[in-house]
């Protein structure tokens, strides 16, 4: 028998309840994964509320990342086996398959090896936020040393991704906070320089760090009316890139910053990413690299304990983390 995280209904954390359940013998292409860690997602609170990219067929499993041990394989199943230590890349679809488990099958697509010295905490913590930000800075938008980087929700774990690879890089990461809160710690964490939403005006703080030119690329998960200011803190030519919909506003096109300047304005998901196999493979493999080198390291915010889902989805939420919040098993 193995715990599992469903809900029968979309709302708040407290839909979410654990249940035991009979986990079959891996399908053809899949692995089974005796869990270790759980790494969380803004996604998949979204998924929980009904907001997401994909509707919830209730009652509904939940989960993209974990970190385990492979305790069964499929037929097909070639590069992987049984004991290896193992991770999730979010390629699959969350009404298929779930990681909030203690024993799970993904597809075998889904699982890969990651470098030794990663502890499980942090294995659970590398390939949405890696991925996600590789995919958009350097395989489409070929970020360059000279190129500064806008990251709005800088304290989220694919935030501090996008600050480590334009450090690995050599850009310039201008990290966006709402509050002074963080200010200190995204300085830490490598951020060049931090503008406070809230308190700044956004696009006299960008031009006044790039002396008048704006910035190169935007990597945003926000949305909402904050998009029109972005814009206007671009550089002729910039990509902006849409990876999210935290915003609960409406989201303008900014119509005249995008004329004036020839501005590329993208909607980005990790998906469109993971499904094309050679960019992923040659991803993986430099992250695998930059990992085992510690040139990347995840930051982990908090930990909880299985049975406090609820808790952490509520502590999620709150956007009070600085990185990565995982369950422990």
């Amino acid at each position: 028998m193995s715990k599992t995280v469903q809900f029968s209904q979309v709302g708040e954390p407290s839909v979410l309840s654990i249940i035991d359940e009979t986990v079959p013998a891996p399908s053809a292409d899949e692995v089974q994964i005796q869990v270790h860690a759980i790494g969380l997602n803004r996604a998949e609170a979204m998924f929980r509320r009904g907001q997401y990219l994909e509707t919830p067929e209730l009652p509904a499993r939940i989960g993209y990342e974990c970190s385990g041990t492979v305790t069964a394989v499929g037929d097909n199943v070639k590069h992987i086996k049984v004991g290896d230590a193992v991770s999730t890349i979010p390629n699959f679809s969350m009404n298929q398959f779930g990681a909030y488990a203690e024993v799970t099958n993904m597809p075998v697509t889904a699982v890969t090896h990651h470098p030794e010295n990663l502890s499980w905490q942090q294995a659970t913590s590398v390939w949405m936020q890696y991925l996600t930000a590789y995919g958009a800075l350097i395989d489409i938008a070929k970020m360059q040393a000279s190129d500064y980087v806008l990251i709005p929700a800088a304290s989220s774990s694919v935030g501090i991704a996008a600050i480590q690879l334009c450090n690995l890089i050599g850009a310039t990461p201008i990290a966006m906070t709402r509050t002074a809160e963080k200010v200190e710690q995204l300085h830490q964490l490598g951020a060049k320089h931090v503008i406070i939403s809230e308190q700044d005006d956004v696009v006299d703080a960008v031009m006044a760090i790039t002396e008048g030119r704006g910035v190169n690329i935007v990597f945003d998960p926000v949305a909402g009316p904050m998009l029109n200011t972005l814009a206007e803190a671009c550089a002729p030519l910039a990509m902006i890139f849409q990876y999210g919909a935290l915003s609960a506003d409406p989201t303008p096109y900014p119509l005249f910053p995008a004329l004036q300047k020839g501005l590329t304005i993208r909607g980005y998901t990790l998906f469109e990413f993971t499904s094309a196999p050679e960019r992923l493979n040659k991803a993986k493999e430099k992250i695998f690299d930059w990992l085992k080198h510690s040139q990347l390291s995840p930051v982990i915010a908090k930990t909880f304990e299985f049975d406090d889902i609820v808790a952490a989805h509520s502590y999620l939420e709150a956007n009070n983390q600085l990185g990565k919040i995982v369950i422990t098993l």
